[in-house]
């Protein structure tokens, strides 16, 4: 009987045993991991309040001006929300790709925003706006800025080569040398253009992967301590009538209200609408400045409607999120699986912090203005695609960040 009874536990083992093992992680064609676990839920919080927030002081902000130019209040609500349908579709479906996967177009993308952006300064070509001939034709309705493409190439192409080289980045060979060359020939383009905020955004985030891509300190305290020689010194030179060149525009940003009725204007009104703000704003809807007083009122100084409608609660609040927003992404970076993923989401993060501090500083005259939109709130709706788009991306690499051991 006891042996019997043996034989029988045995046999339930033996079927136990031939279950079908678990199932083993997907993983992508170069053998990494598959974006199969969870988003990150904060940070897909934020990007998602982020852009119902931009939709609503969009149709606040705009309404005014759309009416008057198209008889249609709601015309640039319809045309941006349509781009952000668009844009968190993209959003989805990037954040379940693996996002290895973007290396492989690292090249193909800098060689087709080194070509658009050669495209835009042909003339017949590009179209020219206030002076600056930044947009490239016209598909239908729709007008593009090829700089958007060149940002998100100089993130995908920078994380990618500096993700190779490790020790190497030590090395002004490597480590400085071919980077500073792409660099300076987006800038030259730009600056063609010419394009001055996007020049920044762009050799300003080039320049934080290289400092978190392990080049040495000196090299990088150096370069910063060079470039604000240089303004400093550009700046002296301007106010002294060496340089004629800039000489308005640093004139009006110290006091605007020496020309109030023509160069100094658009700073005037973003003042008075800030102003008028107050403590608590005068309530959504009801800004006075919109009504045809503050040019680009929807699109690079949408702040200052926020600031007139919101208050300073609320223009704090706006900024609250976005600073939480982007430092979930960093989080998201220093916990990345690799760091092919973190540098692209540093990249990521760097880029919508810069583009957000230096449009909040030009609007409040802390900078001289330089034509930089507000990301998820200015109008543009291929920006803001590509921005959601982005945001895809950073959750695919938070669907791929380590779980934590247990024990």
């Amino acid at each position: 009987m006891p042996q019997q009874e043996t034989k029988k536990r045995r046999s339930m083992f033996a079927r136990k045993n031939t279950r079908r093992p678990p199932r083993q992680a997907a993983k992508g064609s170069d053998g990494s991991p598959a974006a199969t676990g969870r988003m990150d839920l904060p940070f897909l919080i934020l990007t998602i309040l982020l852009t119902v927030m931009g939709l609503v002081m969009l149709f606040s902000a705009s309404f005014p001006s759309a009416n008057y130019e198209t008889g249609d209040p709601a015309y640039y609500l319809k045309r941006q929300g349509l781009f952000a349908l668009l844009g968190l579709a993209a959003m989805v479906v990037m954040s379940r790709i693996n996002y290895q996967r973007i290396r492989r177009y690292a090249l193909l993308l800098m060689g087709l925003s080194f070509f658009l952006l050669v495209l835009v300064l042909i003339p017949g070509l590009g179209v020219t706006q206030n002076g600056a001939t930044r947009w490239l034709g016209k598909v239908g309705v729709i007008t593009f800025q090829p700089s958007e493409i060149a940002k998100l190439a100089v993130i995908v192409y920078f994380a990618d080569s500096i993700s190779k080289k490790k020790t190497l980045m030590e090395t002004f060979k490597y480590g400085i040398r071919p980077y500073m060359l792409v660099l300076g020939v987006y800038a030259i383009l730009m600056l063609l253009e010419p394009h001055l905020s996007g020049t920044i955004l762009i050799v300003g985030t080039g320049v934080v992967l290289m400092i978190v891509g392990g080049i040495r300190k000196q090299w990088a305290l150096g370069g910063i301590a060079a470039v604000t020689a240089v303004g400093f010194t550009y700046v002296k030179l301007v106010e002294s009538g060496i340089i004629s060149y800039g000489a308005n525009r640093i004139q009006m940003w110290k006091n605007p209200f020496i020309d109030p009725l023509d160069d100094g204007y658009q700073m005037c009104q973003s003042l008075i609408a800030i102003g008028s703000g107050g403590l608590t704003g005068v309530g959504l809807g009801k800004s006075r400045q919109k009504f045809l007083y503050l040019p680009e009122e929807h699109n690079d100084f949408i702040f200052a409607v926020v600031c007139e409608e919101l208050g300073l609660i609320g223009a704090a609040l706006v900024m609250l999120v976005f600073a939480l927003m982007i430092l979930r992404g960093f989080w998201i970076a220093l916990q990345a699986r690799d760091r092919f993923g973190a540098l692209l989401v540093v990249g990521i993060m760097t880029q919508i912090g810069l583009q957000t501090f230096f449009n909040i500083a030009v609007v409040t005259g802390f900078v001289p203005a330089t034509g930089i939109s507000l990301p998820f709130f200015s109008y543009g709706g291929t920006a803001l695609a590509l921005q959601l788009f982005e945001m895809g991306i950073v959750l695919s690499v938070s669907r791929q960040i380590p779980a934590p051991r247990g024990g």
